[in-house]
């Protein structure tokens, strides 16, 4: 008997990951030789045929189950260098399987894997796979605990492209929609996002309860209702009232280059060049340097206004001669939006440049100190001319959660318009605002947009009046929309 803790073992091509830390026993009986692994989580007895394969670091036995005829593979290989979200995942699998079937015991688990398949967009993180009874199926998705809060939020984009794939390669059977599995205490985003979903993809919500390692069906109409709320429009025009005299001596000294606004929840004004931040004010004083950095760069060199500037002139310029310069790079999304600001109109003319406002907050949780209010934090908020609310989602690169960030925002400001709140708070003063759902503009250079973007966009509620702009490549010279549809 021996501990076997740095060697994984695969029977027929599959992992077993509950046996990631195992004690191993070898006996015989009468003419037959039988292997003996245990670990807190799983036992397995296998009758060894013969030694298939010996090699430095790997072992293979072929082997035979009970009430098995057909012989197969035990493979022990060395688990050095393996990745440990890799052996996670791996052993959440495992346990899913028997979890779906303790669940769901008049269908078959057909597949499940955690694989990732860049081809088709699907995601290493989760685990997907089909249950089956008779010609009907359903197409299921799950995600442990031990993944992070930004992971677990985007299942339900995940969850609906699988369950997409999965409906057009059903051939005779019926996909009767997706079950999408998340940790406790995880599903109020999702269910959140599923007020926006069309009723054929029929997604059922589970939590996971680890530790009694059962499944709880989540009603998304109890769950779904995140808290969100508006910083009044009060509060920001007094910040920026206190802070313009130091914001307009900085201006000066790029026109056109800098921009500011009140940092989301805050009396802080943020002065950005070309959309990164340089410098905030707070406190009736101008703090410089670059983002988190301001004071560390601080002490470790004397900063003034004027050089910071300069600096950023150099290397954050549309013409710029270094565009791998970590100054040029960085915050695209944020360059992209201060353009955009400049002049709403090239996204559509629609749109009035009068009311138009950068990153307003629409915040999930209890309230603007909670864990999870960043996420909710939107690019533009704008009206057209005819008082018709257009969220704006920008995106400076290929990102596949454009269109559901995007459908995320869009239903946190029809909520906030049914309750009057922009009038209330002091938004889009002097414009009356229609009743109608708002437009959702999404926004990226021509030949960025996701290709599972269209297949997101099918699930979505056609209330959901959506408008895809596509820019030009080199944006950063100036916006020009090369299509809009």
């Amino acid at each position: 008997m021996q501990s076997a803790g740095d060697v994984e073992v695969c029977e027929d091509g599959e992992r077993l990951a509950e046996l990631a830390q195992f004690q191993c026993e070898v006996r015989q009986q009468g003419n037959a030789t039988f292997v003996h692994l245990w670990s807190e989580e799983r036992n397995l007895v296998r009758r060894v045929l013969r030694v298939a394969e010996e090699a430095a670091g790997r072992l293979v036995l072929e082997v035979q189950r009970f009430g098995k005829s057909k012989p197969g593979r035990l493979e022990f290989s060395s688990a050095a260098g393996r990745p440990a979200g890799r052996t996670s995942r791996e052993k959440f699998r495992a346990r899913f399987r028997r979890l779906l079937a303790e669940q769901f015991p008049d269908e078959r688990v057909e597949s499940l894997t955690s694989a990732p398949d860049l081809e088709h967009s699907f995601s290493g993180s989760y685990t997907r796979g089909v249950t089956r009874r008779g010609q009907r199926a359903w197409a299921v998705l799950g995600v442990s605990s031990a993944e992070n809060a930004s992971t677990i939020d985007a299942a339900l984009t995940f969850g609906l492209l699988w369950l997409d794939w999965t409906r057009g390669h059903a051939q005779r059977r019926v996909v009767e929609g997706l079950r999408l599995v998340l940790p406790e205490g995880s599903a109020r985003v999702a269910a959140h996002r599923l007020q926006a979903i069309v009723a054929a993809a029929n997604v059922e919500l589970y939590e996971l309860h680890e530790t009694a390692w059962r499944l709880w069906r989540v009603d998304p109409r109890d769950a779904g209702n995140l808290m969100t709320w508006l910083t009044p429009r009060r509060e920001v025009e007094e910040t920026r009232a206190a802070a313009r005299e130091v914001v307009e001596r900085a201006k000066a000294l790029a026109p056109g280059a800098i921009d500011a606004i009140v940092a989301p929840g805050t009396r802080e004004e943020a002065l950005r060049f070309r959309g990164l931040e340089f410098a905030r004010w707070r406190g009736g004083q101008l703090h410089l340097g670059l983002s988190d950095e301001r004071r560390a760069a601080q002490t470790k060199r004397r900063v003034t206004l004027g050089s910071l500037i300069k600096e950023l002139n150099t290397f954050r310029h549309p013409l710029a001669a270094d565009k791998n310069h970590p100054l040029y790079r960085a915050a695209a999304e944020r360059w992209l939006e201060s353009l955009a600001l400049a002049d709403i109109t090239t996204i559509d003319a629609r749109l009035n440049p009068q009311h138009v406002y950068p990153q307003v907050p629409a915040l999930s949780g209890s309230g603007p100190d909670s864990a999870g209010a960043g996420r909710g934090v939107m690019d533009l908020l704008g009206v057209t001319r005819d008082g018709r609310l257009a969220v704006i989602e920008l995106k400076a690169s290929e990102d596949i959660h454009l269109a559901m960030q995007g459908m995320d925002y869009w239903l946190r400001v029809r909520w906030h318009l049914q309750q009057g709140d922009f009038s209330r708070y002091g938004y889009f003063s002097g414009v009356e605002l229609q009743p109608k759902p708002p437009l959702l503009y999404l926004v990226a250079p021509g030949f960025r947009f996701h290709p599972a973007t269209d297949t997101l966009l099918r699930y979505i509620l056609p209330d959901v009046e959506c408008v895809r702009v596509g820019l030009n490549e080199d944006w950063r010279r100036g916006l020009k929309v090369v299509f809009r549809q």
